[in-house]
């Protein structure tokens, strides 16, 4: 006898809940999973927070940071999605990318959330186009550390 079809019960990148046969409160699932949708698909988060903000609306996204307490406690770098009165988790993939609306900071996370910094400004020196070039490298490096830009063609 071959064993019975075994069926995921979340989605592998969102956790997304899935439906099963003969299950009851569909309704549930299905709102659960158009709740983290909704508050997904924009990939805004309002802030990165260490802590639970003491009141959050439904669809309210925040980034979890180091020094996570209370519900966030073990939970750093995932995103917390406010939905029915508590917490929905999801752990970000390779390449996923947010905007944090405190920060007005997009971040990409590689193996952690990564930022593009500004390169230093230009000052000083004599020869104007050694110190433009200097900054435009930066400017350049920095957009491939979050993969905005690939290497330099040579």
């Amino acid at each position: 006898m071959s064993d019975p079809v075994s069926f995921p019960t979340i989605t592998p990148y969102l956790g997304l809940p899935l439906l099963i046969p003969g299950q009851a409160q569909k309704e549930f699932f299905v709102n659960h999973a158009l709740a983290i949708l909704d508050a997904t698909r924009a990939r805004v988060v309002n802030a990165s927070l260490a802590v639970p903000p003491a009141s959050a609306s439904d669809g309210e996204c925040f980034r979890i940071i180091a020094g996570a307490e209370l519900a966030w406690d073990g939970r750093i770098d995932q995103i917390a999605v406010r939905t029915g009165d508590d917490w929905h988790y999801i752990v970000p993939r390779e390449g996923m990318s947010i905007f944090d609306d405190a920060a007005g900071q997009i971040l990409v996370f590689r193996n952690g959330w990564e930022r593009a910094d500004a390169p230093p400004l230009p000052s000083g020196g004599s020869t104007i186009d050694v110190e433009a070039r200097a900054a435009i490298m930066g400017l350049i490096q920095s957009l491939q550390t979050v993969g905005v830009l690939g290497a330099p063609v040579p």
